[in-house]
């Protein structure tokens, strides 16, 4: 695999938890990380109001700050390709 970087890693979170609500274990197998990565990135994310957690079902879903900045990775990363 080669190496991602922590933006590519947050969109590719965020792309899971997008529509369907995502539990650790899904994120983490669909992501490719180990479980001190995964605790990392969804500290990080829900501080910074791109996953949103819901303690009933434990699980966490992308909140429109998220989804607007997968809007803008994607771009970025269409840009780069073409270039």
């Amino acid at each position: 695999m080669k190496y991602r970087s922590s933006t590519d890693i947050t969109g590719h979170i965020l792309e899971i938890a997008n529509g369907a609500n995502a539990t650790r274990t899904k994120i983490m197998s669909r992501a490719f990380l180990n479980y001190k990565q995964l605790k990392q990135y969804l500290i990080l994310l829900t501080e910074r109001e791109l996953l949103r957690y819901d303690k009933h079902t434990q699980t966490f879903k992308t909140t429109e700050k998220g989804l607007r900045f997968l809007d803008v990775y994607n771009q970025m990363d269409e840009m780069l390709k073409v270039a």
